[in-house]
């Protein structure tokens, strides 16, 4: 018997309103508004922001993907977060500029990312150690692998941003301009000795094509210090949670906060 997917649509977005309106309001307004600057892009001839737009509405299917694929269910604050956090990251910080117009943008985005796979992380081996006899893991052992889990997907983001850095020649580690730097490069006697340099204002680049670009201020930092930023943000934002991970494991519901965060964050069996 052939199936009807416009009816197997419907019945999920059915499915999908009663499960919450709030978040089902909220993710169709933004996904309204991600088609909308689509629109404009192509307009405009902005064809690369067109295709942001087109990962950005790939992305807001995946949390649907993966609570069927999974059999999983996600808590609507937990959902509705993930779908904002995209809408930020996606559109706001990449096709409308937020990155660059707004400085801290990236560390904010980078600090909840690391607050949120730490949820991530916590749930996942929460699952094992409520639906497996065979376990049973202290709170603190939980929370170190929740926040392991966190920094590890920090660590292969900025793996990530590197790649794209020197194969597709983009700009994601961001670069800083510094006043100091110290170098065994500029070491004459090549012993290992850190030459330190400091009060720099002015930096020239010259090229074999004979183009000269002056970076003015001091010298440019080229992503060193914008990794370095990121990952200890994201070290910030797991900490955060894992310390509420651990007081709701610890204490239960006598720390009211930690519990309502935790429980906010939490990811079910389909079947609870």
């Amino acid at each position: 018997m052939k199936t009807n997917p416009v009816k197997n649509y419907l019945n999920s977005l059915i499915s999908r309103v009663k499960e919450n309106k709030k978040v089902f309001i909220l993710f169709t307004i933004l996904r309204i508004m991600v088609v909308a600057a689509m629109i404009r892009s192509i307009i405009i001839g902005n064809y690369e922001g067109a295709a942001t737009c087109i990962l950005a509405l790939f992305l807001f299917l995946l949390p649907s993907f993966f609570k069927d694929a999974m059999k999983i269910r996600i808590a609507p604050l937990f959902e509705s977060i993930i779908y904002c956090f995209i809408f930020a990251a996606v559109i706001l910080g990449e096709l409308d500029h937020f990155y660059t117009l707004i400085p801290i943008w990236d560390t904010m985005l980078h600090t909840l990312n690391g607050f949120l796979f730490a949820a991530v992380g916590y749930s996942t081996v929460d699952l094992l150690n409520r639906n497996n006899s065979n376990v049973s893991l202290s709170p603190l052992y939980l929370t170190i692998v929740a926040f392991c889990f966190s920094m590890t997907i920090g660590v292969l983001w900025e793996f990530f941003e590197c790649g794209m850095d020197i194969f597709f020649h983009t700009d994601m580690q961001k670069d800083f301009i510094v006043q100091s730097i110290n170098s065994c490069a500029l070491d004459p006697s090549k012993s290992q000795t850190a030459v330190r340099v400091t009060d720099i204002v002015s930096t020239n680049i010259y090229t074999a094509s004979g183009d000269v670009y002056t970076v003015d201020g001091g010298f440019l930092d080229i992503g060193i210090l914008d990794s370095m930023k990121d990952l200890f943000v994201n070290f910030i934002g797991a900490i955060v949670f894992c310390t509420f991970g651990f007081a709701y494991e610890k204490f239960g519901e006598n720390r009211r906060l930690a519990s309502t965060i935790v429980k906010g964050l939490k990811v079910t069996p389909d079947n609870e």
